[in-house]
């Protein structure tokens, strides 16, 4: 049986579509756990409406779109950036809603993974005649939602590593001070960094040595990332300033099992714990944890970790970006480096296994995104 022809969509199509992706990413600091989406009603080169989901429990984009819109919705074209939902959750199905407004036709960036749709929204619409297509900027449809991805299709979040370091690549003097390596524009980027996050992720060593809050203070976040700490014995002290700030949740991931042990976190009613599987080193199994992440609906995880954990993370290939803060100081041979890794002499002869994504000047400091080769998008 021949398979159906690649639609074909027009200059207007691709415009409309443009503006939904807009309209998604202006969400980006709220959706979690649900994706990223935008929708915008069009007859013809005029928007009749639009919307973009806001926060998981609330209207989805199509319904803010179709409100919208009103009666001018019937015989439109809907443009949305992910497959509509087709199953009752917190909210009802879009699909069906586009189907009471009267839509003509729908154009989807891509289909929805999860398997409570995975296809079922756009059969539901062509059963009820409305003409469907998929596939219009998939790309930037699926970069925008690379952590809901992850998590769906991998089974573990997406992993954003963020470092700060030296012209000489060093993150801290040898007694360990490094406030401040890089400069206020580089430290507010990271603020949106984190609020784009649904959980920053951090180091027992880390929380040793620096007592970070890992809170978004910049702005008022809407939802504020979730507080994450690898600690395979469970030594976080009960007078770190994560537990004291209850301004966003805390999650412990331990090898730890005695029950005595987890039971002194009981009196902090904004942290909880999870038990992780220890390797024989001792050291948590980082798959394991953030398998466990994604079980608890966490999709992109930013990980401002030292360089043990740093390390451990890029050994495990589970690092998906990075992110460097590079400040034009020199700090010398005594300071600490980016990573706590083994020498590496194949990497002279191999491809590079990074590829930059951008590199951006903050006010002097360099902001440099770079993903491994193969997840680079086209």
């Amino acid at each position: 049986m021949p398979s159906s022809p690649e639609p074909i969509f027009s200059d207007t199509d691709r415009r409309h579509m443009q503006a939904a992706l807009a309209l998604a990413r202006e969400g980006r600091f709220s959706t979690s756990p649900n994706p990223r989406v935008g929708c915008v009603i069009a007859r013809g080169g005029q928007i009749v409406g639009q919307g973009f989901h806001v926060r998981a429990g609330e209207p989805h984009a199509e319904v803010h779109a179709l409100r919208q819109a009103g009666e001018l919705a019937r015989g439109a074209t809907a443009y949305v950036t992910l497959e509509p939902c087709s199953h009752h959750g917190r909210t009802p199905p879009c699909a069906e809603a586009l189907v009471a407004a009267g839509v003509s036709r729908v154009v989807a960036a891509m289909s929805d993974p999860n398997p409570h749709v995975a296809g079922r929204g756009l059969a539901l619409l062509a059963a009820a005649g409305i003409r469907t297509e998929c596939g219009l900027l998939e790309a930037e449809a699926r970069e925008l939602n690379r952590g809901f991805l992850s998590r769906i299709e991998r089974g573990r979040p997406f992993v954003r590593l963020k470092c700060a370091a030296s012209l000489d690549g060093k993150t801290a003097l040898s007694d360990g001070r490094s406030q401040w390596i890089t400069n206020a524009a580089a430290r507010a980027d990271v603020q949106i960094l984190r609020a784009e996050s649904c959980a920053v992720l951090t180091g027992i060593g880390t929380v040793l040595a620096d007592d970070p809050l890992l809170t978004v203070r910049a702005f008022p976040a809407v939802r504020p990332p979730e507080r994450v700490v690898l600690d395979s014995r469970l030594r976080l002290p009960q007078t770190a300033k994560l537990l004291a700030d209850a301004s966003a949740p805390v999650l412990i991931l331990t090898g730890e099992t005695d029950p005595a042990k987890h039971a002194a976190f009981a009196r902090f009613p904004h942290v909880s714990l999870c038990t992780v599987p220890l390797l024989s080193d001792g050291l948590l199994d980082l798959n394991a944890a953030l398998a466990a992440l994604a079980e608890q609906g966490i999709g992109e995880v930013l990980a401002e970790a030292g360089a043990t954990l740093a390390g451990a993370l890029l050994r495990a290939d589970l690092v998906d970006e990075i992110v460097l803060y590079q400040a034009p100081k020199i700090l010398g041979t005594a300071a600490r480096g980016l990573f706590e890794l083994p020498e590496n002499p194949a990497a002279l002869a191999a491809q590079a296994h990074w590829q930059t994504v951008s590199a951006d000047i903050l006010d002097g400091d360099v902001k440099w995104v770079l993903r491994r080769t193969e997840a680079v998008p086209a």
